[in-house]
């Protein structure tokens, strides 16, 4: 799009090496788990090689399960030390029992030492992926002990088969509940963290709570997150996110008095789960337990939000009341209930002091405003009042056959228009009301000034733009003045064209002019600009193409 100057070029290579350093970082834990793979599985080789006189050594090919499972170990931890992020999923532990089988088998059945791996595997998964993965992992590490504890003695030792296998179900399933329990802690706290800092303050309540509701829903894998409040004046308000896989956008809607009883009928219940099959709901009041509900009183609410499972609580507002519902595909537990009002004890004080200090400061830019429209009329209106009269003398005095006369009196039409026009804003201005939006004002303003101080002709089309607050279009002002500065300084181009509309809830800005030269320019990244947009949650891509280079941000709603 323009011919990157020697500092930008410099920025951008930082840019780009960061990432790469941060790519290459290593992960620990990954590396501590592949390093004990090792570890174990040289030390069954050595146990091997030691101890050959007090093992069962099926034949010569158990050599061969030994080496290949070493090899198989030192494979992935050269992997995952050349290779950040490398792919550590559930199935490079299914593959570990089965190495594990094949030694039990190989050594003899049941006497053999080497059953105890099974729990490395067991304890790897559970407290990386959770207890689900856990559990079943352990249940394959049962069978894969039953199989090879058979397969070499059939069912000679069978008190010892019994012995082993039970051992692993008692003792799997127990690190699996307490890694479960340890993986369910740290993605609380990553929750509770994120909703400590919440969003950009400067995009206000609504996108911070459009944000919160968002992030409860990844959190639980639900469908829809419902947010139901009434605010100090008694208005309610609704407000629902959907899973991303339904692409749907986030609505809100003002509601009725008596359209939102329905979604009231749990009463003081602080805290609500409900579950259609079999028919089960059970609430948990302020400082008490856990207590049966009826399931008719949540069956109706299940039917407005068309679901069989969801989770609600009530809304810690210190003026206003209100609830929120969060419906999945997948049954609740009692404990996903209670950490949802958690969040809210959380979340809504910051929130509610963000709406506090959102009215202060309106607030103190309507006075603002009121003494900027009072300033404006005393200084500037009085004296073309005062123009005009002059003029209106002098034009008097002149008479109708003067030759001056037309002029006077289309400089008298100029000073009574400009006054009436002046006299309109300072009363827009004075009430805090435009004709459009005043980013499309602030920009069509700049643009006049890029054309008038560059002679660069941009076009603005924002016919579909979505209506966004002040804050959040001071941020998409200095995104797109830079990104048109960006053209002027570093382009010969003599038109530009900027596009905002709303797309996928995101406001998407596109930054278009025409190409230098017939070939495409190189690829590069605008850092600065790229900076401010990550810095609002937003994505920035370049284009570059034959004809034309454009610039594509995309920032969340």
């Amino acid at each position: 799009m323009y011919d990157q100057t020697l500092q930008d070029q410099a920025l951008q290579g930082q840019a780009s090496q960061e990432p790469r350093r941060s790519a290459a970082a290593p992960d620990a834990e990954a590396w501590m788990v592949f390093g004990m793979r090792v570890l174990l599985a040289i030390s069954a080789l050595l146990t091997l090689y030691i101890g050959q006189a007090d093992l069962i050594v099926t034949g010569r090919w158990t050599w061969l399960f030994f080496l290949a499972y070493v090899v198989h170990s030192a494979i992935l931890l050269g992997v995952a030390r050349v290779r950040a992020g490398f792919w550590h999923g559930p199935m490079i532990y299914w593959v570990d029992i089965g190495w594990y089988g094949l030694m039990v088998y190989a050594t003899g059945g049941a006497p053999s030492p080497f059953f105890s791996f099974f729990f490395f595997a067991i304890l790897a998964a559970s407290f990386r992926r959770g207890f689900d993965d856990g559990a079943r992992l352990t249940l394959g590490a049962a069978f894969m002990v039953t199989v090879a504890v058979v397969a070499a003695q059939g069912l000679a030792s069978i008190q010892l088969l019994l012995l082993r296998a039970t051992f692993v179900l008692a003792l799997g399933y127990m690190i699996a509940y307490w890694g479960g329990l340890a993986v369910d802690q740290r993605r609380r706290l990553s929750l509770l963290r994120d909703v400590s800092r919440l969003s950009n303050p400067r995009f206000g309540v609504q996108h911070t709570l459009d944000s919160l509701m968002e992030k409860i829903l990844r959190f639980y894998g639900g469908t829809t997150c419902v947010l139901l409040m009434q605010d100090a004046t008694g208005r309610w308000t609704l407000n629902t996110v959907h899973h991303p896989s339904a692409g749907r956008a986030v609505s809100r809607s003002t509601m009725r008095e008596d359209a939102v009883q329905p979604l009231l009928a749990l009463g003081d219940a602080a805290t609500v789960l409900f579950r259609a099959a079999p028919a089960r709901a059970g609430q948990l009041a302020a400082g008490e337990r856990w207590s049966d509900l009826a399931p008719d009183a949540c069956a109706g609410i299940a039917d407005l939000l068309d679901t069989a499972f969801f989770i609600s609580a009530a809304l810690p507002l210190r003026k206003g009341s209100g609830r929120i519902f969060v419906t999945a595909p997948h049954a609740l537990r009692r404990a996903d209930a209670t950490f949802l009002n958690h969040i809210l004890q959380q979340a809504f004080p910051v929130i509610e002091t963000i709406d506090l200090l959102d009215r202060l400061a309106s607030e103190a830019a309507f006075r603002e405003r009121q003494t900027i429209a009072r300033d404006l009329h005393d200084s500037t209106i009085q004296p073309y009042i005062g123009l005009r009269n002059a003029v209106s003398a002098i034009r008097n005095g002149a008479g109708d056959d003067n030759a001056v006369t037309p002029e006077l009196d289309h400089l008298l039409a100029m000073c009574t228009e400009v006054i009436g026009d002046m006299r309109q804003f300072a009363h827009r201005f004075r009430n805090g009301r435009q004709e459009e939006p005043e980013l499309l004002i602030a920009l069509r303003r700049h643009l006049a000034k890029v054309r008038s101080f560059f002679d660069v002709d941009v076009t603005l089309d924002a016919q579909h733009a979505p209506l966004i607050s002040d804050r959040m279009a001071a941020e998409v002002f200095q995104v797109v003045s830079e990104g048109i500065s960006n053209i002027c300084k570093h382009t010969r181009a003599r038109t530009a064209h900027v596009h905002m509309a709303a797309e996928d809830g995101h406001l998407a800005i596109d930054i278009a002019n025409p190409a230098d030269g017939a070939t495409p320019c190189q690829p590069f990244l605008p850092v600065s600009l790229a900076e401010r947009v990550y810095a609002l949650g937003g994505r920035l891509a370049v284009e570059p193409g034959a004809g034309h280079t454009v610039i594509r941000v995309r920032m969340p709603l």
